[in-house]
């Protein structure tokens, strides 16, 4: 199954393995924005974790449709997210410290 084939896999720039991830989900989208990574599954969850811990930074967020495409705003307030039906959701974002 595909539970058993998704990892995230983390290096240095000088190609040193950091560590990795298991993931639960298949990954459709992801974007790195400042310390965080944001993912989007064709689960239908939306992610964020920590670029250099991978552990999730809070709770994924149900979307309950595949998630097509994940964007973030350059100020990093907001998350848009596309969904498999033509849908566009927003999700507003706190200051890190909040999140």
């Amino acid at each position: 199954s595909f539970q058993d084939k998704n990892a995230l896999h983390l290096y240095s720039v000088n190609g040193k393995y950091l560590g990795s991830e298991t993931l639960k989900e298949e990954v459709s989208d992801m974007c790195v924005t400042g310390e965080y990574i944001v993912m989007g599954s064709l689960q239908g969850f939306l992610s964020i974790r920590d670029l250099y811990s991978l552990s999730l930074s809070i709770s994924p967020l149900a979307m309950r449709l595949p998630i097509h495409c994940i964007s973030v705003t350059k100020e990093y307030s907001h998350i848009l997210v596309g969904l498999e039906d033509g849908k566009l959701i927003i999700v507003s974002v706190g200051k890190p410290a909040e999140v």
